[in-house]
């Protein structure tokens, strides 16, 4: 089947990261056929790579109100609040899935999860797997039910480039060796596009291409000028350049010291409150890092993070290590509802390729992969709730020929971290219009029409947060004209 150049599914799932996994599974448990359209080999996504955790309310002093609280303070009265409370309610239950699907999270001797502190966080809820490496442990094991799995076919080394419309709905994908999959319905779940900005923590593919797939489609897409910068990347190290530090190390107790060796703010404060007085310090000074000393902690509790320093050179037991901010993660993507649905019918967006308004303009540390696993199960159970897709190739007629998704050139990377970085202008804003790359003309346009600093979005020719704009997503549709919405 793989080999046909129309595959016929239930399903199409385009990523293979956990969004794309836990979607494929949990579609393929209700009976599902699942094809899995994946550009890297499995277990190589950029979740592999993430270093948070789950976010979830398990503790005994924990609750579903506090949860909520600490979003919506970390998402600067953008966060939607229906989407917040469809996470921190349904989160628990996806992380006893997890554990069911025989992912092993760090626990005690008796078997008690073991509960990790984040920025932002007003109580430990974070749950690690193998310390820092939750996405590497998770998606290993998620890989390998997939692959056993008779229902889901997996394409391995096959790229999307563009919906298959019929009729004014998508009726599967195309891919760019000219094959196609017909399906029901179709997730993108091929993860955010902080790749395009020049220094980012993220792999080479995160370029939003599914956010690109979906607007040449005609779904509507949000909030793309909220690019979170992670404050803890590694700054000048060949080989480890924008290596991300997780910000669960200075939940136990790592800080963070100027060029003078003193403490200069709150090292648990949300990431863009972080993330702007290191860029502010930096500036002030001409220092091109910060130090950010773990030498009090346990190196047995991230041990992935210890090794891959310490190949580089670093030794974070002797020596403060040099960080800076660095984009990490896309807070806007594509427009859907609380069940993965985009505004084209049979189109369906999770994970950081969508955008429900869950993080607002900043998210709270470790709610996306909170995120994929119950915006995962919610797209698959709706998709599969979408008319049938034709059997007959008649019925929906020839797949359109396979397009090729526009790549960024280095110029667009460095304009996107000058003209949209950290601080943002006008006169720095309106030059990125005129650059090649669509979707970086789209990010420079949501930017320009949120004439506010909020969040991760700061212009410094707004500095004041505007209350007239709280709860105001700024939506772009085909037509590239930016326009306010106010979400239920």
């Amino acid at each position: 089947m793989p080999d046909e150049p129309v595959i016929s599914s239930d399903l199409a799932v385009v990523g293979a990261g956990a969004a794309g996994l836990y979607a494929a599974l949990c579609a393929a448990a209700r009976g599902a056929r699942v094809v899995l359209v994946s550009a890297t080999p499995l277990a190589q996504t950029a979740s592999y790579w993430a270093q948070g955790g789950i976010a979830a309310a398990l503790a005994v002093e924990d609750s579903f109100a506090r949860h909520l609280a600490d979003t919506e303070v970390a998402g600067r009265d953008l966060v939607r609040r229906s989407a917040a409370l469809v996470l921190v309610h349904e989160a628990p239950a996806r992380v006893h899935d997890l554990e069911e699907l025989g992912v092993r999270f760090d626990a005690d001797r008796r078997g008690v999860l073991a509960l990790g502190l984040e920025g932002g966080h007003s109580v430990r809820r974070v749950v690690h797997a193998g310390g820092s490496a939750t996405g590497r442990r998770v998606v290993r094991q998620l890989s390998a039910l997939v692959v056993d799995d008779p229902r889901i076919a997996v394409l391995e080394g096959a790229r999307a480039t563009g919906a298959w419309m019929h009729d004014g709905r998508c009726a599967g994908i195309v891919l760019e060796d000219g094959r196609a999959v017909r399906a029901r319905a179709t997730i993108l779940a091929t993860g955010g596009a902080a790749a395009l900005w020049s220094r980012t923590t993220n792999p080479p593919g995160s370029l939003g291409i599914g956010m690109s797939i979906a607007h040449a489609a005609g779904a509507q897409l949000a909030d793309l000028e909220f690019l979170q910068f992670h404050p803890t990347a590694v700054v000048g190290v060949p080989g480890r350049e924008g290596f991300l530090v997780t910000e669960a190390i200075r939940g136990e107790g790592a800080t963070l010291h100027g060029p003078d060796g003193e403490r200069f703010v709150e090292e648990l404060a949300p990431r863009d409150e972080v993330a702007r007085a290191i860029a502010a310090l930096l500036e002030a000074t001409g220092a091109s890092s910060v130090g950010l000393d773990m030498r009090s902690v346990d190196p047995a509790l991230f041990p992935n993070v210890v090794s891959a320093l310490q190949e580089a050179g670093l030794d974070p037991t002797r020596e403060r290590i040099p960080v800076s901010p660095a984009s990490h993660y896309m807070m806007g993507g594509v427009v859907t509802d609380l069940h993965g649905r985009s505004t084209v019918a049979g189109l369906y967006a999770v994970g950081e390729t969508a955008c429900t308004g869950l993080h607002g303009a900043n998210r709270l540390a470790s709610n996306s992969l909170s995120e994929c696993f119950v915006f995962g199960a919610r797209a698959a159970a709706a998709g599969l709730d979408e008319p049938a897709a034709p059997s007959q190739a008649a019925a929906t007629g020839a797949p359109p020929a396979a397009s090729r998704l526009e790549r960024p050139a280095r110029a667009t990377q460095e304009a996107l971290w000058r003209d949209a970085g950290i601080h943002r202008t006008r006169a720095g804003l309106e030059r990125l219009r005129g650059d090649p790359h669509p979707l970086a003309r789209l990010i420079a346009g949501c930017a320009l029409r949120r004439e506010e600093s909020r969040g991760a979005h700061q212009r410094t020719d707004f500095r004041a947060l505007d209350p007239a704009l709280d709860h105001q997503h700024t939506v772009i549709g085909a037509d590239e004209r930016p326009h306010p919405s106010r979400w239920s």
